[in-house]
């Protein structure tokens, strides 16, 4: 059987063309109209993935997601943003959405995001680990811990760990790590900025003055070891 896909739209039609073109690629597929709903779907009946609507009736998508980020961390979200509302799609991000489509959007993009993100959150079968000090990422079971405490991380948080980890001491600009990490050719790169934050903020002692994920002025980001 396929993954289990939740999509979370107040816009029938919207729902029913997702719902039709991830059936086609053999996802299974519940749907629901509200925030409320949303989140007693996630609890009685949990899906592999969530693509989430921003404008949603009684708990709006930032709400659930922030909801779903607190019991959940590894759940992937995909969230649905009208093409103006770019403070929204960062905010989502922030709280820890993993991935955004912009309305109007193209329904087979849409299955190509499930897959990549379903893709990069699934652990592999023979995995290692990789080490700086007290941070460790195992790649098979796709978890980190820091100081043996286990790292609540998101998936695109623990594949921009991963993926740093491998290449250290090296600078990577925003463009070069939305193609490396995200597998995107073009896209809002403000996505990176905020997933770098959120990971500083459980990676870093003082995340207003790193020692490990450095900013290098006019380029990108730097993995400093700290070992």
């Amino acid at each position: 059987m396929g993954h289990r896909v939740l999509v979370v739209d107040d816009d029938p039609v919207v729902s029913d063309v997702v719902r039709r073109y991830l059936e086609q690629d053999d996802f299974r597929v519940s749907l629901e109209s509200d925030g409320p709903a949303a989140l007693r779907a996630v609890e009685t009946q949990p899906p592999d993935l969530i693509v989430l609507d921003l404008m949603l009736g009684g708990i709006d998508g930032l709400e659930v997601c922030r909801r779903l980020r607190q019991d959940r961390p590894h759940l992937p979200i995909i969230m649905l943003t009208a093409l103006g509302e770019e403070s929204d799609r960062v905010l989502g991000l922030q709280i820890g959405a993993d991935d955004y489509v912009t309305k109007p959007f193209s329904p087979r993009e849409l299955v190509l995001r499930v897959r990549s993100v379903l893709r990069r959150s699934a652990p592999e079968p023979a995995g290692g680990k990789l080490a700086d000090g007290e941070l460790v990422a195992d790649t098979g079971k796709r978890a980190a811990e820091l100081g043996g405490k286990l790292l609540q991380l998101t998936v695109r948080e623990f594949d921009l760990l991963e993926f740093f980890l491998r290449h250290p001491a090296k600078a990577w600009s925003r463009e070069q790590l939305l193609q490396k990490v995200w597998g995107w050719d073009f896209g809002d790169q403000s996505t990176v900025t905020v997933h770098v934050r959120r990971l500083r903020e459980k990676i870093e002692a003082d995340p207003a003055h790193p020692v490990r994920l450095l900013t290098v002025w006019g380029v990108g980001y730097r993995y400093e070891p700290h070992a």
